[in-house]
């Protein structure tokens, strides 16, 4: 049985990565896409512990997607209840119409 080499892994993650980092400089004023973007980037990063851990026979890798992957979960929720209450009080989730941080 032939199983997928290493470096087609890191290949899939660099592009996704690429992708993200692209999104975040590109996009600039849509507060969901920007969030949406560090998720990518952080299963590019996932996707490679998980090559390497697989790789190198060691489980250890997987046990810390795992956590990242619980943390970003938890990230994603508050972020997006931010987003909630920031919409609610200013009736846009415009980067640029959110730069003053007032009570």
């Amino acid at each position: 049985m032939e199983t997928v080499p290493l470096h087609y892994y890191l290949i899939l993650a660099a592009i996704l990565f690429s992708i993200s980092v692209m999104g975040i400089f590109l996009n600039r004023k849509n507060v969901v896409i920007l969030l949406m973007c560090i998720e990518l980037m952080l299963l590019a990063v996932n996707i490679n512990f998980v090559a390497f851990s697989n790789y190198l026979g060691d489980l250890s890798g997987q046990v810390f997607v795992f956590f990242i992957l619980t943390v970003a979960a938890a990230e994603a929720a508050i972020g997006l209840a931010i987003l909630i209450v920031l919409f609610r009080n200013r009736q846009t989730i415009n980067v640029e119409e959110l730069d003053a941080l007032k009570g």
